[in-house]
């Protein structure tokens, strides 16, 4: 016998240890009991449809439950579930690496699998790091130092804590991690070095430049989401960043790595990653999220020949690459991960998505003059919108007031899921999204905006 509607709230209320959620106000802002899906929609326990604005965390690409991705993975639970890599090969990971060194920059060849973001990006760190010691042309090994952003978000597992820079998610472990050289986060909205916005760009470019070129000798790499920090709240990049510090970073020397968990896969409207938007192939690229089309958490670690070849020796020199996990290129994932590849050709995804990038552009118009609407930050299909209490001096709400969840909360009125950071609304749609659905999207926020701030001007 299934569970009730009233066991399964109470359950969840009395058992769950939620992710990024204060539980003190977690019952109060009435979450979503989610018990199936259909298409770009969640359908939760009372029958009730929302449209998944934020692809359930960025991760949904073609939607839920797609007929062909389902096929896939039932087909492969006919063969086997999982088998280890371990030493041991397995039909769907050999494919799926195969299908991913052709549809990435041409550099990267060999393919290391894992999890999910963090443990792609984890994979990464102790790659670039073990590189150095064991490369060929003198002594590398002083090469151990990483610069990374400002407000950079990598993960949650401690190494890629330590490559992060979001005060309020990592702070409190600062005993655990180590040293990086942050660079300022080109936030034109918020310039970290106190820049107008017409210079501020191109100021913290030079700035990364600069310390590149200091560090060059002892630096590993230049770690870094290109285009946009998502975690940080949607912080675009100017349009030559990732060029420039690409050509920095390979005149000192060091490695360029990449993570794109959440801005590949299309998010970008033109490319199936960032990093080719600016002609950049890296040495090191991290992907997840939608690498399943957000079925099954499967991860990858894209690296260059050069990389590989540095681990290569007799067993007993140790040069192996210690490190792995369990599921490691789990069959099931790896199903789900062809057949987004799959889907992506078939349907032409690419050359769609321009006409809805400008419609979702088109769309916010009607929410950018807002008072209470700072600004609207917009690269492909990942949106974010930042709200302030004074439009003119910037002047952020109190954080206690919760005005971001209070938005999303309010919008879940109008058919619409979304989650917030802090006070950036996120709109990060699965690709799939249909013209009408942006616009229920956009109007969503247009209503909940509506809503909470004429309540308190009335």
């Amino acid at each position: 016998m299934s569970p009730t509607r009233d066991e399964l709230i109470q359950w969840d209320r009395q058992h769950v240890w939620h992710p990024f959620t204060p539980h003190s106000v977690y019952a109060d802002e009435a979450p979503l009991m989610v018990v199936a899906g259909e298409g770009n929609e969640l359908i939760d326990v009372d029958g009730n449809r929302y449209l998944d604005g934020v692809s359930s965390l960025w991760c949904n690409v073609f939607g839920h439950r797609h007929p062909k991705i389902d096929a896939a993975v039932r087909a492969q639970l006919d063969q086997i579930a999982h088998a280890t890599l371990l030493g041991n090969a397995t039909a769907p990971s050999a494919e799926l690496a195969y299908r991913l060194t052709q549809v990435a920059p041409d550099a990267l060849t060999r393919v290391f699998f894992s999890d999910n973001g963090s443990t792609a990006v984890e994979s990464a760190l102790k790659i670039a790091l073990q590189y150095w010691q064991q490369a060929d042309g003198g002594d590398q090994a002083q090469r151990k130092r990483f610069i990374t952003l400002t407000e950079a978000y990598h993960g949650d597992t401690v190494g890629a804590v330590s490559l992060g820079g979001i005060d309020l998610f990592h702070e409190r472990y600062g005993g655990l991690l180590f040293d990086t050289i942050k660079a300022p986060a080109p936030h034109c909205y918020r310039c970290p070095l106190g820049r107008e916005r017409a210079t501020c760009g191109l100021a913290c470019i030079e700035e990364m430049e600069a310390l590149i070129a200091e560090h060059g000798p002892t630096l590993a790499g230049v770690f870094m989401e290109p285009a946009v920090q998502g975690a940080a709240g949607m912080i675009m990049h100017p349009p030559e960043y990732l060029e420039r510090v690409a050509r920095a970073t390979k005149e000192a020397g060091a490695l360029l790595i990449l993570d794109e968990v959440a801005v590949g896969f299309g998010r970008s409207g033109e490319t199936l990653f960032a990093c080719q938007q600016a002609g950049v192939s890296p040495d090191l690229l991290c992907v997840a999220k939608g690498l399943t089309g957000g079925y099954l958490p499967v991860a990858a670690t894209l690296a260059t020949e050069a990389i590989f070849q540095a681990f290569l020796g007799p067993p007993e020199e140790g040069r192996t690459f210690f490190h792995g996990h369990t599921y490691t290129g789990n069959a099931l994932g790896a199903a789900a991960a062809l057949a987004t590849l799959d889907l992506f050709e078939e349907q032409n995804v690419l050359a769609v998505l321009p006409t809805k990038v400008r419609a979702l552009r088109e769309a916010l118009t009607t929410i950018a003059d807002h008072p209470h609407v700072g600004e609207i930050r917009q690269w492909g299909m990942m949106v974010g919108i930042e709200l302030v209490a004074n439009r003119e001096t910037k002047e952020s709400f109190p954080s206690k007031e919760r005005r971001g969840m209070d938005i999303c909360r309010r919008a879940r009125a109008h058919g619409v899921f979304l989650r917030p950071l802090g006070d950036v609304i996120i709109l990060m749609p699965p690709l799939s999204i249909t013209f009408d659905q942006i616009q229920q999207l956009v109007g969503s926020i247009r209503m909940s905006l509506a809503d909470a701030f004429d309540e308190e001007s009335s």
